[in-house]
């Protein structure tokens, strides 16, 4: 008896480890693209917020965008950071959470969005390991990189390489850098990227009845 509930008593214990995992939480104007040499998923219209790490260093491509006012009429503009490499060291089951570092709200999204300043903190306030390293990876076209086409260079490729480790620089104030080849946004891509933020910001009920609207259209 008492060796049979030692042998479940290991094997829960085991289970409960194995199952033990930290969250990285990121807000809306944030997106995932890439973790240790692996793409990140997600789709056009279903923001990833939460990213499960286990133990160990982990190499997190994060980018930045968001909808802007624009400074010379009533109309507002998407603007899209370069992707940003965090390194973070995780020790313990923890809730981890990345805010840009003058608080929970951008305060100036075009000058944030040249350089994110970004700060991770942990639930039990605990301290938190980790380092941010800038990059020059750009994209000429949001469009372009939904349905192909045009000499772009491919971010999720990028990206992944530099998050497995080939192309992280040593120093935390270096800069990657990439060739790219920039384009003028056309009417396609800013309409794209309209319904892409109208969406990610809508009710269950809107995007239910978009979705009824935009299936009539096909």
């Amino acid at each position: 008896m008492k060796s049979l509930m030692s042998i479940t008593a290991i094997l829960t214990l085991l289970g409960s480890s194995s199952a033990l995992a930290a969250n990285l939480n990121i807000p809306m104007s944030f997106e995932y693209l890439a973790i240790d040499g692996e793409k990140v998923e997600s789709s056009l219209f279903n923001h990833k917020a939460d990213l499960e790490l286990s133990q160990g260093s982990h190499k997190i491509a994060i980018r930045y965008h968001d909808m802007v006012q624009d400074d010379f009429s009533d109309s507002e503009s998407f603007i899209k950071s370069s992707p940003f490499i965090v390194t973070l060291a995780v020790d313990g089951d923890y809730e981890y959470t990345l805010k840009p570092a003058d608080g929970d709200i951008v305060k100036r999204p075009k000058s944030f969005a040249e350089s994110p300043q970004v700060v991770i903190t942990r639930s039990d306030k605990g301290t938190v390991n980790y380092k941010v390293l800038q990059t020059d990876f750009t994209e000429d076209s949001f469009v372009t990189s939904l349905f192909g086409g045009g000499n772009k260079p491919d971010i999720a490729a990028i990206t992944t390489a530099a998050t497995g480790g080939a192309m992280i620089a040593s120093s935390a104030s270096s800069t990657l850098t990439a060739p790219v080849t920039a384009n003028e946004a056309d009417k396609g891509q800013h309409a794209q990227q309209m319904l892409q933020y109208w969406w990610l910001h809508a009710d269950d009920k809107t995007r239910k009845e978009f979705m009824g609207w935009a299936i009539q259209q096909l």
